[in-house]
């Protein structure tokens, strides 16, 4: 399970694990602001690698969007993806 790695204390920056994190943490953002606009996968992955000097672009943000699917903060609705009620409700816990 994926969560274990990600709530681990110790953090190397050059880590591939910490690299998730960060896509993860993306993805999410990206869908919580621009919602209630649903995205698309392909949507999704031309927002997040408009810099062209990042490495493979959809791997990142498909490996992301399962984790986040598996740890019940995305749901997929046919070919687009929302946040959950859950993602929501801790987004807005975290700007007030």
């Amino acid at each position: 399970m994926a969560i274990p790695k990600l709530l681990d204390r110790e953090r190397d920056p050059d880590s591939s694990i910490e690299q998730d994190r960060k896509d993860q943490g993306d993805v999410l953002r990206v869908l919580i602001d621009e919602h209630p606009v649903r995205m698309t996968l392909g949507e999704l992955i031309l927002v997040m690698h408009a810099d062209a000097e990042r490495g493979d672009p959809s791997a990142a943000t498909e490996n992301a969007v399962l984790d986040l699917i598996g740890a019940g903060l995305v749901h997929r609705e046919g070919q687009f993806l929302v946040p959950t009620r859950a993602a929501l409700y801790f987004a807005a816990l975290e700007m007030s």
